[in-house]
C-alpha cells in the first residue's frame, strides 16, 4: 500500500510527462502538504528527488518548479535524441541482463493492453518505462542521465501521439508497438545493427507527431521551432 509520501512522488511524475502540470509552472508546497496529508519536509524531499532525476528545478527564491521547455530545449531535443537513442541500443544489446528483459517484456504487455484499450495515460507512462528499461540495459553512467532527461520531454512533446484522432494515427500507434516488439527480439539475438536500425525508424514515426506539437494546424510557419536536418522548404511543404 503506497504512502502519502509515494503517492505524492508518483502523481508529481505523472501529471509532468502528461502536461497536466505546465512546463515552469509553480509547485505550492503548502497545498500538495494538505492535499496529501504530509508535512513539508516529506514534500520537500520528494521535491529534491524529482529535482535530482530531472522533473523539478528548484531554485532559491523560486521554489520548485516543473523543469522549462523553450525553443533552445526543443531544438537541442531534435537535435540529440536519435543520437543519444542509439547509443543506448548499441550498449543495450552488449550490456543486457536476463532480469531486464523479463522487465522489458513485461512492460511492453501493458503497453499492448493500452494501445488496445487506447488509454493514453498508460501508453505514455507504459512507453516512457519501456525505453527507460533500455537505459538501465546500457548500464553507461555518462548516458544514463542524458536518456532520463530526454525521455521527460518527450514524454511530453509526444503526449498526443498517444491520443489518436482519426485511422492514420491509430495505425502509427499500432506501428510504434511493433518497433517495440521487434526491439526485444533484436535485443534478445543480440543483434545490433537491427537495434540501431530500429531506433531510427521508430524516431522517424514519432518525430512528426511531435512536431504537430510544436506547431499545430494554423500556427504561422514562420514561428515553428527550427527542426535541424529539415530546409525551410520541408517544413513549409
Amino acid at each position: 500500500m503506497k504512502n502519502g509520501k509515494s503517492t505524492l512522488y508518483e502523481d508529481l511524475k505523472r501529471q509532468i510527462l502528461t502536461m497536466e502540470l505546465d512546463p515552469d509552472e509553480a509547485l505550492d508546497e503548502v497545498i500538495l502538504s494538505e492535499r496529501y496529508g504530509l508535512s513539508r519536509t516529506p514534500v520537500r524531499e520528494v521535491f529534491r528527488r524529482l529535482a535530482g532525476e530531472g522533473y523539478l528545478d528548484i531554485r532559491e527564491n523560486r521554489g520548485a518548479r516543473v523543469i522549462p521547455m523553450n525553443h533552445s530545449t526543443l531544438r537541442n531535443f531534435f537535435l540529440v535524441a536519435p543520437m543519444i537513442y542509439a547509443a543506448i541500443g548499441r550498449l543495450a544489446v552488449q550490456n543486457f541482463k536476463q532480469r531486464q528483459l523479463i522487465e522489458l517484456k513485461e512492460t511492453q504487455y501493458r503497453f499492448r493492453k493500452a494501445t488496445i484499450d487506447r488509454d493514453a495515460l498508460a501508453m505514455a507512462v507504459e512507453n516512457t518505462r519501456f525505453h527507460a528499461i533500455m537505459g538501465e540495459m546500457a548500464g553507461n553512467q555518462y548516458l544514463q542521465p542524458s536518456l532520463e532527461r530526454l525521455l521527460i520531454d518527450h514524454a511530453r512533446i509526444g503526449y498526443t501521439f498517444f491520443r489518436p484522432n482519426n485511422e492514420q494515427m491509430e495505425e502509427r500507434l499500432d506501428q510504434s508497438a511493433g518497433h517495440h516488439d521487434l526491439f526485444i527480439e533484436a535485443i534478445e539475438r543480440r543483434d545490433e545493427s537491427s537495434v540501431v536500425d530500429l531506433v531510427f525508424e521508430h524516431w522517424e514515426l514519432s518525430r512528426e507527431d511531435m512536431e504537430m506539437y510544436i506547431a499545430p494546424q494554423g500556427l504561422k510557419t514562420d514561428a515553428r521551432v527550427d527542426i535541424p536536418g529539415h530546409s525551410s522548404s520541408e517544413k513549409s511543404s
